[in-house]
């Protein structure tokens, strides 16, 4: 009570405004239009927070399963094949935040299997005993095993979709056709037998539909080159790959071309990213609409109140007291609104795990399809700065839906408003 008592008048007269409006039959359809802005403004905060946290969600996901797969910097040797790739390998490990290399090779290949299954592939040559230290598909193999990539013996790992795709298994034999047109002196040209040994499960669609391993010493044979095409690195933090690739340019001798994952997969990065912003902006209007339905609820405030405001004026108060008091009462609705919403949307955003199966069980619905979305449960990956974010456009844009009214409120005349009291 003593506190309320220590409030400027301005704040006394909008808090009672805002509370007389829920006690009085006679204002009830103006505390109905309140109660659907403050309703519509906590919806679209919800929806947007949790909006957001899925796309961040989705993103963090596939960009782990891709990052389990890929390296964190790609290094390249300009102009032809890395012959000494291990000297290459003892200079990017001089950099503290690298913690791993691993040399590759890389190309476009049909596989085909019985003459009548026929699938496009990427084939990346690799050392077992060196890509563990880089990513982790030598740890996703669901049957057989990476150390079966012997040096001549023409084996090959495949991916999940891809194996299931050919309609083989694990002892099985594939035709390799090379796009480059490579190939062995003995064979049909750019064509070579390969006995699967192996078959791994990254998660990822695109890898686990369309790639495939040999030996590095195999994939230097097949497209006939004395080295590998480079090395891939993995970094302490996959944050800080841009800075690191930026250091290591500056930091390693010989023409190099060194990018880091981001570069790797720019087109698919750009489309979230603009996804993303699209979906803010769409969803912010759905806040707007419901802030602007308070010019609606403080101009019948206005209104009805224009016999209180005239008699303000005549005891002193000025015409931007006035105002005060009913940008005050719109600010409470937009502030309640927007407090009801992030509490909403940031509990809906931490539990999407449990939440989305529930309803995908009650519906009978699958809404994300593995083949298309890479992965098949709705992620979520809630970021507090979207959140204050989302909390401060809310309540900027019920502030700006108070100045119209508030002003007009303000230039109300006191004897024009009591000669018909």
């Amino acid at each position: 009570m003593s506190f309320s008592r220590n409030l400027p008048f301005e704040w006394l007269v909008g808090l009672r405004y805002t509370r007389a409006g829920k006690r009085s039959g006679r204002n009830s359809f103006i505390s109905f239009i309140s109660a659907i802005s403050m309703a519509g403004i906590g919806l679209g905060v919800a929806a947007l927070i949790i909006v957001l946290s899925v796309y961040n969600g989705f993103q963090k996901e596939v960009t782990a399963r891709m990052l389990s797969v890929l390296g964190h910097v790609e290094i390249y040797q300009m102009g032809g094949p890395m012959t000494d790739w291990r000297a290459t390998a003892r200079a990017a490990l001089k950099n503290p935040e690298v913690r791993g290399a691993a040399p590759f090779v890389e190309t476009q290949a049909l596989l085909a299997h019985g003459g009548d299954v026929l699938r496009p592939a990427v084939i990346r040559g690799i050392l077992p005993d060196e890509e563990p230290k880089v990513s982790d598909v030598v740890r996703q193999v669901r049957e057989g095993s990476f150390a079966d990539l012997k040096p001549g013996a023409f084996n090959i790992v495949l991916g999940v979709e891809l194996a299931k795709a050919l309609e083989v298994k694990v002892g099985g034999k594939v035709a390799m056709a090379l796009a480059e047109g490579g190939g062995l002196a003995g064979g049909a040209p750019g064509m070579r037998t390969f006995t699967v040994v192996g078959i791994f499960e990254a998660g990822h669609n695109e890898f686990d539909s369309a790639l495939a391993y040999v030996h590095l010493e195999d994939g230097e044979q097949l497209l006939r080159l004395a080295g590998p095409f480079g090395l891939r690195l993995k970094v302490r933090d996959m944050q800080q790959a841009l800075d690191v690739a930026q250091q290591l340019k500056g930091s390693m001798p010989g023409e190099l071309l060194i990018r880091d994952w981001s570069k790797l997969n720019t087109t698919w990065f750009a489309a979230v990213q603009t996804q993303k912003h699209m979906m803010f902006v769409i969803l912010t209007l759905i806040i707007a609409v419901a802030a602007f339905n308070l010019v609606a609820t403080l101009v019948m405030t206005v209104t009805d109140k224009q016999a209180d405001i005239a008699i303000l004026r005549t005891l002193g108060a000025s015409p931007r007291s006035i105002m005060k008091v009913f940008m005050i009462q719109g600010a409470l609705v937009g502030v309640l609104g927007t407090m009801l919403g992030v509490a909403g949307g940031v509990a809906i955003a931490l539990n999407v795990d449990v939440i989305v199966p529930a309803i995908e069980a009650v519906l009978g619905v699958k809404f994300l399809a593995k083949d298309i979305y890479f992965i098949s449960a709705v992620p979520s990956d809630l970021r507090w700065p979207d959140v204050a974010a989302i909390g401060a456009t809310a309540v900027g844009l019920a502030l700006l839906a108070t100045i119209y009214p508030s002003w007009w409120a303000a230039r109300v005349k006191p004897a024009d408003a009591l000669r018909y009291e």
